[in-house]
């Protein structure tokens, strides 16, 4: 039975917060955890970072593997992106077609 150190996803859509975890490594990304090493949030301006150093260095000699982005948080390395969805190509916006549904409409004479 292999051992991780990982990010475990919780938090809103668009808005993530991780746990770090120590867990089997075939278990799900969110499921069953032995232990909660602390907790990550990216969406906050700074970042908000806490990590029990004692409990980290106590799996880590026990032989507990560390994911790749746990270790760019750990060195202060992990850059986030949040996610900005683009506008869909080829479509117009509401308005413009409003405007151009009214400039083609002829005037009523009376």
């Amino acid at each position: 039975m292999s051992i991780t150190i990982r990010l475990a996803r919780i938090g809103r859509k668009n808005a993530p917060a991780y746990k770090i975890v120590v867990t089997n490594t075939r278990d799900k990304r969110n499921g069953r955890y032995i232990d909660i090493l602390g907790h990550f949030n990216p969406s906050e301006n700074p970042s908000v970072k806490e990590l029990d150093k004692k409990k980290y260095e106590d799996w880590r000699s026990k032989g507990a593997l560390v994911s790749d982005a746990v270790l760019k948080i750990i060195d202060n390395k992990y850059s986030y992106t949040p996610y900005r969805p683009k506008g869909e190509k080829g479509t117009k916006s509401e308005a413009a077609e409003t405007a151009e549904v009214i400039a083609e409409t002829p005037e009523i004479q009376e």
